[in-house]
């Protein structure tokens, strides 16, 4: 079968990725076989892909936005058969035994694993996953709109509720890609103003179709008092700017896995007045059953833009180089 590896980390103009042929692989016991139909492209695999995030294996290939057809199933696996459209999404399997486990916060156990960093994810032809975290797909969404809502939405979602937003509360949203135009349509949705900063166009403009109360450059001032914040894009110094816009009692989540330095922070400007600064940390399976039935009673509008799986490489120097609208989608 066909597949992407990283071959050897940098940034995208040094070409890290390369298209291999190995194997097709059997699934073992309480796993399934996958046939590829789409693999969203998330900013995660540009870390792998560029090294900020270091490979967990060699020669380890992307990917944890799948959704595909189960092709067989290994012993003991109970949730799905040959012939059920799935998705498979970012954690892929827990110790279940810690005590984070235990007390319902797996996305911290210490022996998670993460498909497309530690185990192959889905830039391939076929993908092998564990039933017990492989997930349904709601319907009403073809195959390259779920792609983005297994963890570009549902990693928003977690961000969203770390953020702490109130009843009919004022969002503001740094980085305007995959992950927020989904995050965004739900707190819309729940009645909140939302306001976009983004350095891309094209970003402000679909956010404003999307319904935000407005859309500027990413360091332009917030138009009012924020009750919450989301930083999506990958910038520490965006977080000094996002903490002063807060009003009193107001909570900035960090979205992403990777970010750069955070400048210096002053007391009173920042943190003063009860602002609260928090990170997001993967997911937990409850978090993304709960997000894909809200995705589904939402009917969330998924904006994609396609590339064919040949197309990988290409899709992630546009992704690097803010030329995608909403997520990018690769096709098999």
């Amino acid at each position: 079968m066909r597949a992407w590896v990283v071959h050897q980390p940098g940034p995208m103009a040094t070409c890290p990725l390369r298209m291999i042929d190995r194997p097709r692989p059997d699934p073992g016991p309480g796993e399934l076989l996958i046939r590829v139909l789409c693999c969203g492209v998330c900013r995660t695999d540009l870390h792998l892909a560029e090294g900020d995030l270091p490979p967990k294996a060699p020669g380890i290939t992307p990917g944890h936005e799948v959704v595909g057809e189960v092709v067989a199933a290994g012993p003991g696996t109970v949730r799905f058969r040959a012939g059920d459209r799935v998705g498979v999404a970012w954690l892929a399997g827990t110790d279940g035994s810690c005590r984070y486990c235990r007390r319902g916060s797996e996305n911290l156990c210490p022996r998670s694993v993460y498909t497309g960093w530690d185990i192959h994810g889905g830039y391939a032809e076929y993908v092998v996953a564990a039933d017990a975290y492989v997930h349904h797909i709601p319907a009403g969404f073809s195959d390259a709109e779920a792609a983005p809502l297994l963890c570009a939405g549902i990693i928003g979602y977690r961000a969203l509720r770390r953020a702490d937003l109130p009843p009919g509360g004022r969002l503001g949203i740094w980085g305007f890609g995959g992950s927020a135009h989904l995050t965004a349509q739900i707190a819309l949705a729940s009645g909140a103003a939302v306001h976009v900063f983004t350095r891309a166009p094209a970003a402000r403009e679909l956010a404003l179709d999307l319904g935000a109360a407005s859309a500027q450059d990413s360091g332009d001032p917030a138009p009012e008092p924020l009750d919450s914040a989301i930083i999506f894009a990958p910038v520490g110094e965006l977080v000094p700017a996002a903490l002063a816009a807060l009003d009193r009692g107001g909570t900035l989540a960090i979205a992403g896995i990777h970010l750069t330095d955070i400048p210096a922070l002053n007391y009173a400007e920042h943190l003063f007045q009860e602002r609260t600064l928090r990170s997001v940390t993967a997911n937990t399976r409850g978090d993304a059953e709960e997000f894909l039935r809200l995705a589904g009673r939402l009917r969330l509008r998924v904006t994609t833009t396609p590339y064919s799986l040949d197309q990988a490489d290409r899709a992630l120097a546009d992704l690097a180089a803010d030329r995608v609208d909403g997520a990018a989608v690769l096709s098999a």
